[in-house]
C-alpha cells in the first residue's frame, strides 16, 4: 500500500494509468462522446470512440461528416477500484455495470473495431441481431415477414415455422434487410 498523505482523501488519488487494464464502457451524455473522450484522455485514460464518415446534403452541397459509431458510448482502459474519477469527469453519464461492478469488454471486439475502422471498408451503425432472435423482413419480396434469425457458414437466413405441423423452412437473406421484433 502507498502511504499517501493525510490531507488527500482516497477518491482525490488517481492511481497510475497502466495500458494492462480492461476496456470499459463510458456511456456519455448526448452527442457528447468527443468532448467526453477528450476530457478522460486529459486525465490520463486511454480512450477510444470510433467514428465513421456519412455524407449529409446541405441545401447548397454535400458534406462528409463524422458521426460516432456507437453513439452515447466512449470506450476507457481504467483500474475498476479507482472509477470515480471517471464518473465525475464532465459528460459521463454512467459506467456499464453489472449492479456495482463494471462490466469489462473483451479487448478482442475492440481490437475487431479497430481493424475494421483501419481497413477503409464501408462501416456504419447497424441493429444488433444475435442468431436465435426474432426478426422481420424490412425490405425486398419478403417485406413484413417475420421468422427467426439463423446463420449457416457465412449465410444469414430466416427461418419460418408453421407451428401446427411443427415443420420450418430457411429462406436466405441479406443481414442488412432485417429488424429485431
Amino acid at each position: 500500500m502507498i502511504d499517501q498523505p493525510s490531507c488527500v482523501s482516497q477518491s482525490q488519488v488517481i492511481p497510475f494509468i497502466s495500458h494492462s487494464f480492461d476496456w470499459y464502457g463510458v456511456r456519455t451524455r448526448s452527442n457528447r462522446e468527443r468532448v467526453t473522450g477528450e476530457l478522460l484522455d486529459a486525465k490520463g485514460y486511454e480512450t477510444y470512440a470510433p467514428v465513421y464518415r456519412v455524407k449529409k446534403r446541405r441545401s447548397d452541397r454535400t458534406v462528409q461528416v463524422q458521426l460516432p459509431l456507437f453513439p452515447g458510448y466512449v470506450f476507457c482502459k481504467f483500474d475498476p477500484q479507482y472509477r470515480l474519477p471517471v464518473l465525475t469527469t464532465a459528460g459521463v453519464v454512467s459506467i456499464i455495470s453489472s449492479g456495482r461492478m463494471p462490466l469489462p469488454i473483451p479487448a478482442a471486439e475492440i481490437s475487431a473495431i479497430r481493424t475494421a475502422i483501419e481497413s477503409d471498408l464501408s462501416i456504419s451503425p447497424c441493429d444488433y441481431l444475435k442468431v436465435g432472435q426474432r426478426v422481420r423482413v424490412r425490405e425486398g419480396s419478403l417485406y413484413g415477414v417475420e421468422g427467426i434469425l439463423l446463420r449457416k457458414k457465412n449465410d444469414w437466413r430466416i427461418v419460418l415455422s408453421v407451428d401446427l405441423l411443427e415443420r420450418s423452412i430457411s429462406v436466405e437473406i441479406d443481414q442488412d434487410s432485417v429488424e429485431a421484433v
